[in-house]
């Protein structure tokens, strides 16, 4: 590794997801100690190199994930480490794509610390899916979080506005309720896994706020008129309550961001 977008894009273009945890904890290492640097101008490819498993489907064919049984807890697991996959490269897509003077160090730090909780998080539930006598790529998946990055990749804040402050954001919002569902089913396996993974998104939605407040400021743009605008021009579909204020507040992102764009203000416009 000559640098830590070098790095960032070794991970990209490596297609198995052991080999994306091991490099990203070995870059993340190397970061930390000084080893490497962040010169470098290694070009991301516009797609992350995947196994050849699991099927990629489009998202309207996908079935409703169950939360009773070893068949849903399979499915909710897979569809779970199939996100933290999606996510380890995403982390690394903006460390890779977004390299700039005008970023101080912390922004760099904030997406290495991304990069190796979810990484983690994948490694967590590929665990979980073991003890089921199953393996990642067993079940299909779909493809939408790789579309919201490709949709963002022209535009640092428009990235930081659609995947960790909306799309993160929204697991922060349906969490609590999965967990409660699942302790209804009598399921309790899944239950430490999301708990540690709820509390790292929370981290990570922070992260987002915090560094796009630092590039709207840098532009001179208002922040939450800037997010409204990029919903409604890049994501197009209202944000769906109900929310988890109470994490996202926890996050750095009040109201003020999400409630204008969300399902009933949009509705009651």
């Amino acid at each position: 590794m000559t640098s830590l977008t070098a790095a960032g894009v070794a991970v990209l273009r490596e297609p198995r997801p052991a080999g994306k945890i091991g490099l990203t904890r070995e870059a993340a290492a190397a970061w930390r100690d000084g080893r490497i640097a962040l010169a470098g101008t290694a070009t991301p490819p516009d797609r992350p190199a995947r196994p050849e498993r699991p099927e990629l489907l489009p998202p309207n064919r996908m079935k409703r994930r169950g939360y009773g049984g070893a068949a849903g807890r399979a499915a909710l697991l897979h569809a779970l480490a199939h996100i933290e996959l999606n996510a380890i490269d995403l982390a690394w897509d903006i460390i890779a794509r977004f390299a700039s003077p005008d970023l101080p160090r912390a922004f760099y730090d904030d997406w290495v610390q991304v990069a190796v909780d979810e990484a983690d998080h994948f490694d967590l539930l590929e665990r979980l899916l073991a003890d089921l006598g199953l393996a990642y790529g067993d079940l299909p998946a779909h493809d939408g979080l790789w579309e919201a990055a490709m949709k963002t990749a022209h535009d640092l804040a428009a990235r930081l506005a659609i995947v960790p402050m909306t799309l993160e954001a929204r697991g922060c919002d349906t969490t609590p309720t999965t967990v409660l569902r699942l302790r209804r089913a009598g399921e309790t396996t899944a239950i430490a896994a999301l708990e540690t993974i709820y509390h790292d998104e929370i981290r990570h939605v922070a992260a987002g706020t915090r560094w796009f407040r630092h590039v709207c400021a840098q532009r001179g743009q208002d922040a939450p008129a800037l997010y409204h605008h990029l919903i409604r021009t890049i994501h197009r579909s209202p944000l769906k309550p109900p929310f988890n204020h109470q994490a996202r507040a926890e996050a750095g992102m009040g109201p003020e961001f999400y409630e204008p764009v969300g399902l009933e203000a949009v509705a009651g416009h």
